[in-house]
């Protein structure tokens, strides 16, 4: 018991510890404590909750809403998780625009490793303008920015990231480098100043002046000697150089245009390749969307359900065929492993009483010839478990669907029952070839029939 209560206290610890970060917008080390809060005390929602708080303020909205989403499992009412929720789904172009940046800095991520640096800025220009408390486009584009030397765009940026985490390591460490680089450049500019000039001392004063560019001798000889050189470098140049280079002004001028219209041929088929990715980085992204959307509408399906079915089944006021519905209603891939495992338990519990009854009703109404009661029946049944009795169910409901003239929905059923029970599905093979083979010869026996009595009226 003074473990359990140490535990607790030291979760409060570390909660407040996180409120405090949060507050003066440290969400590095608020994530951090409220992280270790949680370790202690896996149930404390009040820590649970700001810490979906907290991740939602970085743009992080899907683990927001996973830790909304535990919390209110651990505690359905008067839980203010609910409303974090509600508030999110409630606003589905908010959602939207978050979901879309999110799968844009993704394909930017990818971008990078293809050395496409310039369509993932693109990108990243357009993420943060859409979404900008998203760190983690922030850190992104101020290091693609650092990379193309835009460091002036760096800094802006890295001043943005800054405010929405204080203490954010990768944005220290960019800020870092950024103050390496100015201070090499500094450096390097005192050194050409100091190439560029004398420094002397007279008395007690420092003389700075420029350097001389060097001393020119002119003296009369090397005056003359210089002219002669330059009347002979004339005339060599009037012979060999000045008369070939009028032909070559007009080649040189049609290489230069020639030369031009290559680069902007160059440069528009790269615009429209990197349009062309990013047409198909926007398919791909509504496509990724539209998917992430369905996914998430079946996970709040999943756990509303849930919630209700365990409330009905710890009151035991409902029956198990009012149960159904919501049993049926869940999907136990995309809950978690605390409610996958009530789940479990509550379908352990009712699923082979209604399994039980179900299977009994539909087998009655197949042996009466009313195979759509019996496909309603044996449904439920194998939606719940497909093997129920080694298969027998599935057997009776590939049956039913056949004499019901339901021929999609039998071929389907039947491949089941081919996947899990080969040997049923053998047996019905035969069965069926059997029953084709006594078809021929009622056939036959009815005409040959037909035959004696046409004789008999003949002769009479």
């Amino acid at each position: 018991m003074e473990y359990t209560k140490k535990l607790i206290h030291q979760s409060n610890y570390w909660y407040n510890d996180g409120l405090s970060k949060a507050q003066i917008h440290d969400t590095s080390g608020a994530i951090a404590s409220l992280r270790k809060s949680l370790q202690c005390n896996q149930r404390n929602v009040t820590a649970r909750n700001l810490l979906g708080l907290v991740y939602y303020a970085r743009g992080e909205v899907g683990e927001a809403l996973v830790e909304w989403i535990i919390s209110k499992n651990f505690q359905s009412h008067e839980n203010i998780a609910d409303y974090f929720i509600k508030k999110v789904q409630g606003n589905p172009t908010e959602l939207e625009v978050m979901n879309n940046a999110i799968k844009k800095y993704n394909q930017c991520l990818v971008y990078c490793e293809q050395n496409g640096e310039d369509l993932a800025l693109i990108q990243l220009k357009k993420v943060v303008q859409a979404h900008p408390t998203f760190l983690k486009a922030q850190l992104l584009l101020a290091l693609l920015y650092i990379r193309t030397e835009q460091y002036g765009r760096a800094r802006q940026v890295l001043k943005r990231a800054h405010k929405l985490d204080t203490t954010n390591e990768m944005a220290l460490r960019y800020m870092h480098e950024l103050s390496k680089i100015n201070n090499g450049k500094k450096a390097a500019k005192v050194q050409e100043e100091k190439d560029h000039t004398v420094t002397y001392q007279v008395g007690n004063e420092t003389i700075i002046q420029p350097a001389a560019a060097g001393v020119k001798d002119n003296g009369i000889l090397t005056t003359i000697l210089n002219i002669l050189i330059g009347l002979a470098v004339g005339a060599a140049a009037m012979w060999f150089l000045v008369v070939p280079g009028m032909n070559q002004i007009q080649s040189s001028k049609l290489n230069k245009q020639i030369v031009k219209y290559s680069d902007q041929i160059a440069a528009k088929n790269a615009e429209i390749s990197a349009l062309k990715k990013e047409l198909e980085g926007y398919r791909e992204t509504n496509a990724d969307t539209e998917a992430a959307k369905k996914t998430a509408e079946s996970t709040k399906e999943s756990y509303e359900a849930l919630l209700v079915l365990e409330s009905d089944w710890r009151s035991k006021e409902k029956s198990d065929a009012a149960m159904l519905d919501e049993l049926l209603k869940i999907r136990p891939e995309t809950l978690g492993e605390k409610a996958a495992n009530v789940y479990q338990k509550i379908h352990d519990d009712i699923a082979p009483r209604i399994c039980k009854k179900n299977y009994r009703s539909g087998k009655a109404s197949f042996e009466e010839g009313s195979y759509q009661d019996a496909i309603q029946a044996l449904q439920t049944v194998t939606s719940l478990d497909e093997k129920y009795d080694d298969g027998q169910a599935l057997v009776l409901l590939t049956q039913a669907y056949e004499k019901a003239g339901k021929t999609e929905e039998y071929k389907a059923t039947y491949e089941k029952l081919k996947e899990l029970y080969p040997e049923e599905a053998a047996k019905l093979d035969q069965e069926k070839k059997e029953e084709e083979q006594k078809k021929p010869e009622e056939n036959t026996e009815d005409s040959e029939a037909d035959g004696e009595e046409s004789q008999t009226e003949e002769t009479e």
